[in-house]
């Protein structure tokens, strides 16, 4: 099963903690190889939370909103919807993506917007665009190829007193909006506990796992934080309710689905 290092709930299984860290021939494992474990980790056939994001500007101000979350695997793709239930001015809100593996197919993306009573599709450069206005871009809200870049293993160092590799990731694709990032990877969870992003212009946000644990045998982020240090700006998301292979109908991720402004 696939999953993306950056915003979503970020899992492993306890079958994960049986992974050793090196390779059977007892030689260290590689930048790409690790990406691999992390992309790969376990967590379940399908995903349901209830989260909270809230927004805070340079000045502190905060904006909170609600929102209900389904994704399921597909072999090695992944479909989700995302739908805002408060504040009143954004309810009814859609978000569905369909994240493919291969590296070479685009992502399907879709915003559907109640005031307006329309979809739209989410491409090309709309992509980098900041979603509902978090940190997150629509592209950080889907799942990325592990050859979408290039991974170079840095080193090992703690963070918070957990043991990570170290992991410098460029992409392959030189008009990607990020030139590089700095990936600190879990080693007993195979999550990202720590990301840096950088653009041509130096360092653009750092994303961080602040609270997680295992729940149903998967480790879980109950809250994470993107803090966007070019525009002083930081986005809290928080898990309050998580479960795990619940039996997602395939009807929930239907664009006809979205249109509806609240999915059940």
């Amino acid at each position: 099963m696939r999953k993306k290092l950056c915003l979503r709930t970020l899992f492993v299984s306890m079958a994960a903690l049986c992974c050793l860290s090196f390779t059977v021939t007892g030689e260290e494992l590689d930048g790409r190889q690790i990406m691999v474990l992390a992309d790969e980790r376990p967590d379940g056939d399908d995903r349901h939370s209830i989260m909270k994001m809230t927004l805070i500007n340079k000045r502190g101000r905060q904006r909170i909103r609600e929102v209900e979350q389904y994704s399921k695997d597909y072999g090695k793709d992944t479909k989700s919807v995302m739908v805002f239930e408060q504040p009143a001015d954004v309810k009814g809100t859609a978000f569905l993506s369909w994240d493919y593996d291969n590296p070479v197919k685009d992502d399907d993306k879709w915003l559907y917007m109640p005031a307006m009573k329309k979809v739209r599709r989410i491409s090309g450069s709309s992509t980098n665009e900041y979603f509902m206005g978090t940190d997150f871009t629509y592209d950080d809200m889907g799942d990325r190829n592990v050859d979408e870049d290039t991974h170079t293993l840095l080193g090992k160092e703690k963070i918070d007193g957990r043991d990570c590799w170290k992991i410098e990731s460029i992409p392959v694709d030189k008009q990607d909006m990020y030139t590089r990032k700095i990936i600190w990877v879990d080693q007993e969870g195979h999550f990202s506990l720590k990301t840096e992003y950088y653009d041509k212009d130096g360092l653009l946000k750092i994303y961080r796992a602040l609270v997680f644990k295992r729940q149903d045998g998967f480790w879980t982020t109950f809250k994470s934080e993107m803090d966007n240090v070019s525009r002083e700006h930081r986005t809290i998301m928080e898990t309050s309710s998580m479960q795990y292979d619940t039996g997602i109908k395939n009807r929930m991720f239907k664009v006809s689905t979205i249109q509806r402004g609240r999915i059940r």
